[in-house]
């Protein structure tokens, strides 16, 4: 798929959003990219996925054994990665603020791993859920992200592989540009700022 072909995807589905949002990590956008909209289609969902699966190099394709995803955002991203990959799937939650394995999840020792997210801006959430892997007893290989709007700069500590990057300008709560902070803010996450 083209950049002007995912981008459609996202359009068609009323996932690119435009106001004031405060996003995950505290940052505030004038936009924001709400993949659950996007995902709740499963055709394209699995699209979406299907172009990300081949995009990534075969030398880390061939090694996935399981792909595994912090929940809420990136559950149905992975889902649909790991049917991609024909691995099976997990997600992580946070009951007490760190992500765990639950629900019977269990990873082999050395387990190969592919972290899947729906949207990286800063990388904290991926790298929390990268820690919390390999506390599980798995080895995170890879990340990838259907959207990176971290402008290329969130360092996961393994190789990333996003569907799509775009440069979408993020600011602290205390250095909004007039016009955003003219805006009232929403927060449409799952996480709590």
């Amino acid at each position: 798929m083209t950049n002007d072909e995912i981008l459609a995807e996202f359009r068609a589905a009323e996932a690119l959003l435009e106001g004031h949002f405060i996003l995950s990590s505290g940052l505030r956008s004038s936009r924001y990219l709400q993949c659950a909209r996007v995902l709740m289609n499963p055709a394209r969902g699995a699209r979406l996925a299907t172009a990300l699966a081949a995009g990534l190099p075969e030398s880390v394709r061939a090694r996935i054994d399981v792909v595994v995803s912090p929940a809420m955002g990136g559950i149905i991203a992975g889902h649909e990665m790991g049917r991609a990959l024909n691995v099976d799937a997990l997600f992580l939650e946070r009951p007490d603020g760190v992500f765990e394995l639950r629900r019977g999840f269990r990873l082999k020792p050395g387990q190969r791993v592919l972290m899947m997210e729906d949207v990286v801006t800063t990388g904290l959430s991926s790298r929390e859920a990268i820690a919390a892997i390999g506390r599980a007893g798995g080895d995170v290989i890879a990340a990838a992200a259907l959207v990176d709007r971290s402008s290329g700069t969130a360092d996961l500590g393994v190789p990333f592989f996003p569907l799509i990057r775009l440069d979408v300008p993020t600011y602290a709560a205390d250095a909004l540009p007039p016009e955003l902070a003219a805006l009232p803010a929403v927060k449409p996450g799952s996480r709590a700022a």
